[in-house]
């Protein structure tokens, strides 16, 4: 009798539950820019506190046997001719493009790699 009755059970269960779910979720309505720049709270910057030192962002890169950290990988990616890669990844030669006004440059050691919103301005903005 509890087999037969169990098995009345589950089509009534998978019945029920579509009813149980949850609804689906709705798109958020999209927001147009004006807007969503209205909204924002301006407030003046403060730089207090902030040491880059604090901030240990050249890692090792993707490869740690091969001696190039973040920075020098990120020179390798990016260059237009290809540098020579020397003992502990000391890197001569090549050229790069800058993207932000089209210059060329042949010293990896006048470029500077850093991130999109450099770590000032992202402590600044906090």
């Amino acid at each position: 009798m509890i087999k037969k009755l169990l098995r009345g059970l589950v089509p009534l269960t998978l019945a029920v539950t579509p009813a149980l779910a949850p609804a689906p979720a709705q798109a958020a309505a999209p927001v147009l820019l004006p807007d969503a720049l209205a909204a924002l709270t301006v407030a003046d910057e403060s730089r207090t506190g902030y040491t880059r030192t604090a901030f240990k962002h050249w890692k090792t890169g993707a490869d740690s046997t091969d001696g190039c950290n973040t920075r020098q990988e990120v020179l390798l990616a990016e260059a237009i001719e290809t540098p020579t890669v020397g003992a502990g990844c000391s890197i001569t030669g090549g050229k790069w493009l800058s993207y932000y006004d089209g210059q060329t440059v042949t010293l990896a050691s006048a470029l500077d790699i850093d991130h999109m919103v450099p770590l000032a301005e992202a402590w600044d903005s906090n």
